[in-house]
């Protein structure tokens, strides 16, 4: 596209219209996450070769809302909020590719459209939601204090339908937030062929931040529950039994990822 730039469409004159800018991103937010254990058939399924299940725990789950603040390296986006913030909620499950152990999202709602795009070019399988989490307060009686007893809740809805509920009651600290999210991610990268029949895009990626930092952590009990929709597949992750809850405030960096694998059809072959 010669005489357009822009990271990402629509590419302009000046690239000013892309939707999404440039990394590097930087994130910072407060995440609550809900850990339970499924079926690990379930868990393999999603799992397209050459990913198997983990060694250890396999069919452990984690469901997570995390409310974001995001920027990119001008930082102009945090003068114009509506640019920088949003909510999401991911599922996140483990798995080996050549034995090492990392994280996988495998579904996951945002609320805005340049940060759906953002995660479909790191391999995340973004769609549109709506989110909801409830917000720790310091003053006041319109919200949990981040203190033994605190209670959140959390939602998740898309195309009209509920689709996650979730509770959160704080029973102390702890010093992580939960394991299953605490690897590198690896995703596909995926784009059908307009031709149809194959994938012009087809890579396997590997990423992590840097310069990340976390708050203290709260520990406690949690409840989660799946619902149906026509148009979704969770309640196959169904909870056989709880883990815990946690929530934490995170802050992050990203400016890129690896290939691991690449498949990209050209002229009509593979490589």
């Amino acid at each position: 596209m010669t005489g357009t730039r822009g990271f990402m469409f629509p590419r302009t004159a000046t690239g000013r219209a892309s939707l999404v800018p440039p990394p590097p991103w930087h994130y910072s937010g407060q995440m609550l996450t809900v850990e339970y254990r499924t079926d690990p058939a379930a868990v393999a399924e999603l799992l397209p070769s050459p990913l198997t299940l983990a060694d250890e725990d396999p069919g452990a789950v984690a469901v997570i809302w995390a409310d974001w603040q995001s920027c990119s390296d001008t930082f102009e986006e945090l003068l114009d909020p509506v640019r920088a913030q949003y909510l999401e909620t991911f599922v996140v499950v483990r798995c080996q590719y050549r034995g090492e152990t990392f994280s996988r999202c495998v579904y996951i709602w945002v609320d805005r459209d340049y940060a759906m795009v953002r995660g479909h070019h790191q391999g995340y399988p973004k769609k549109l939601g709506e989110l909801y989490v409830t917000r720790p307060v310091n003053v006041g009686r319109a919200g949990p204090r981040l203190e033994p007893g605190g209670r959140f809740g959390a939602t998740c809805s898309a195309y009209g339908r509920r689709l996650i509920e979730a509770t959160f009651t704080i029973t102390g600290q702890s010093e992580t937030a939960g394991f299953v999210n605490g690897h590198p991610m690896i995703h596909h990268r995926v784009f059908p062929a307009i031709e149809g029949g194959a994938d012009s895009l087809d890579e396997l990626v590997t990423m992590r931040g840097y310069d990340a930092e976390a708050g203290p952590c709260y520990s406690g009990d949690a409840t989660i529950q799946l619902y149906e929709s026509p148009v979704e597949e969770l309640t196959r992750l169904a909870p056989l039994e709880m883990i815990g809850g946690y929530w934490r405030e995170v802050g992050v960096s990203w400016n890129g990822g690896t290939t691991l694998e690449r498949h990209n059809r050209v002229d009509g072959g593979a490589r």
